[in-house]
C-alpha cells in the first residue's frame, strides 16, 4: 500500500506543468530532453549500491546531504553567488548581471529538467524499493532527472564563467550536491549523472548569452561640462547604460522624463536643506547605503527572497522557487540598465553639487542624481515580490520606500530623483512579470 501510495504520489507530482513554461534562453527544452532512464535490470544494480550507501552514512556525509538539502535548489547556489560577490567587493550593476545570469540558468534548467521528469515518470527509489531508508523527506516528482543535480551543473558552470578563479571550487560543489542525492537514497545515480549533464547545457546557453550582452565595454566618452548638470571625474559605470537588458528592447525603452528646471529644483533643493534627520531617519539612512544599500542591495533583496520562500513553504517546489529567483534578479538588473541608462542621458546635478551648504550623512555617490539608484532598485525588487508573495506585499513595499526615502534623508538625493526612480523600477517589474510571472509561469 505505501509504495502505491508514493507512486500515485509521484505521477500527481509537483508542477507537472512546469516543463512548459516560458524560458529564457533555452527555445525548446525538449530538445534537451536527455536519453530515457536505463533499463530496469540497470535500476536494481542501482537500488543495490543505494542500499549498500545506507549502511556508509555518517555525521559528515549526514551534514552534507542535509546543507544541500536545505531549501530548494537553487537556495545553496544563490548563497555561494552572494558570498563570492560580496568578497570580491562587486559593484550593484555587476552583481545584478551575476545573479540573473546564474538564476536564468537554474531556472531554464528546472523547466528543462521537469519537462524530461514528466516525460519519462521514473519513480523515486524509495517507491521502488520500501526498505530503503531515505535521509531526507523525498519530494513527489519523478526522479530522472535529479533537479538537485541539474541545478549543480548549471550554476557551478555559470559560476565558474563569472568567476574563472573559483571556477574547479564550484565544480567541486556540484558534484558533492549531486552526489548528495545518491546518498540521501532519493535519487539513482543515473538520475544524478543526467542530471549534470542537463545542467551543463543549459549552462552553456546562457554563457553565451552572458559573452554578448556587452558588459565588456569600457566607456570612452566625457562628462558635460555646463552649468547645472552633475560634473566630477570617473563617473560609475556610464557603460552600463548599455548594457543588453532581458525584458527591455533597448536600455531607453522606459527612460522618464527630463529632471525638474531649475526653478522647481530649486523647491526641492529646499526641501533637502531642511528635512528632519530624526535619529530614525539617520539610523535608516545609514542602513540603506552600509548595511542593505550602496552596492550590497543585491544581498538584502536576495535573502529577503530566500526567507520568503522558506516561509512560504516553497523549499519543495523547484520550479517555482528558480522562477521567483529568476524574476528578481532580472528584475534587479534591468532596473540597474535602465537607471544608469537614465543618469547618463540627463547627468542631473546632485544636491551637495547645487548648494554647497548640504551637508550629507556620508559621500555622496559619484555618478549623477536623477533617477535614484536605490528606488529603482527597491521598487523593481517589490513589485515582483508582491507579486509572488501577495500576503507580504505592504511589508516589501515598505522596505523600498524606506530605501527611497532614505536618499533625501541622507542629503544625497533630491525629491524627484526619488519618485522617478521608482516609477521607472515598478515599470522594470511589471515589465517582468508580465513577460515571465504569470500563474502558471508562461506568457
Amino acid at each position: 500500500m505505501r509504495v502505491l501510495l508514493i507512486s500515485m504520489l509521484v505521477l500527481a507530482g509537483v508542477e507537472p506543468g512546469a516543463g512548459g513554461w516560458t524560458t529564457w534562453v533555452v527555445e525548446r527544452v525538449s530538445a534537451l530532453r536527455p536519453a530515457a532512464p536505463p533499463s530496469r535490470a540497470a535500476a536494481t544494480r542501482e537500488l543495490a549500491e543505494l542500499r549498500r550507501l545506507v549502511t556508509t552514512r555518517d555525521a559528515a556525509s549526514r551534514e552534507v546531504v542535509a546543507y544541500w538539502d536545505t531549501g530548494p535548489p537553487a537556495y545553496r547556489w544563490n548563497q555561494l553567488a552572494v558570498a563570492a560577490l560580496l568578497d570580491e567587493g562587486a559593484y550593484t550593476h555587476a552583481a545584478a548581471r551575476s545573479l540573473a545570469l546564474l538564476h536564468v540558468a537554474l531556472h531554464d534548467a528546472t523547466v528543462a529538467a521537469w519537462d524530461a521528469k514528466y516525460a519519462y515518470r521514473r519513480p523515486r527509489p524509495s517507491a521502488v524499493d520500501r526498505r530503503l531508508e531515505t535521509a531526507v523527506a523525498v519530494a513527489p516528482t519523478p526522479s530522472y532527472p535529479a533537479e538537485h543535480a541539474v541545478a549543480a551543473g548549471a550554476a557551478s558552470e555559470v559560476l565558474g564563467y563569472l568567476h574563472p578563479d573559483r571556477a574547479p571550487l564550484y565544480r567541486e560543489r556540484a558534484a558533492e550536491a549531486a552526489r548528495s542525492r545518491v546518498l540521501a537514497g532519493a535519487n539513482y545515480p543515473s538520475d544524478v549523472a543526467a542530471g549534470l549533464m542537463l545542467g551543463r547545457e543549459v549552462a552553456r546557453r546562457v554563457i553565451e548569452r552572458g559573452r554578448s550582452d556587452g558588459s565588456a565595454a569600457t566607456w570612452t566618452g566625457r562628462a558635460p561640462v555646463e552649468p547645472g548638470r552633475w560634473s566630477g571625474e570617473n563617473p560609475v559605470l556610464p557603460q552600463a547604460a548599455q548594457w543588453r537588458a532581458w525584458t527591455l528592447s533597448r536600455p531607453d525603452e522606459l527612460r522618464p522624463p527630463p529632471p525638474p528646471d531649475s526653478a522647481r529644483l530649486a523647491l526641492e533643493m529646499e526641501e533637502v536643506r531642511t528635512v528632519e534627520r530624526t535619529p530614525q531617519r539617520t539610523a535608516a539612512a545609514l542602513f540603506w547605503e552600509y548595511a542593505a544599500g550602496g552596492t550590497r542591495s543585491f544581498q538584502f533583496w536576495n535573502e529577503r527572497l530566500g526567507r520568503a520562500l522558506l516561509e512560504h513553504r516553497l523549499d519543495q517546489n523547484a520550479p517555482r522557487a528558480a522562477r521567483a529567483y529568476a524574476l528578481m534578479n532580472v528584475a534587479l538588473y534591468d532596473a540597474a540598465v535602465a537607471c544608469w541608462d537614465a543618469k547618463y542621458a540627463y547627468w542631473a546635478i546632485r544636491p551637495v553639487q547645487l548648494d554647497a551648504r548640504v551637508r550629507p550623512l556620508f559621500a555622496t555617490p559619484n555618478h549623477p542624481s536623477y533617477p535614484s539608484g536605490h528606488s529603482c532598485f527597491g521598487a523593481a525588487a517589490a513589485a515582483v515580490l508582491a507579486h509572488l508573495f501577495p500576503r507580504d506585499a505592504a511589508a516589501f513595499e515598505a522596505l523600498a520606500s524606506e530605501a527611497s526615502e532614505s536618499r533625501l534623508w541622507a542629503g544625497i538625493h533630491f525629491r524627484s530623483d526619488l519618485d522617478a526612480g521608482r516609477a521607472l523600477g515598478h515599470a522594470v517589474g511589471s515589465r517582468v512579470i508580465r513577460g515571465f510571472g504569470g500563474a502558471s509561469g508562461t506568457r
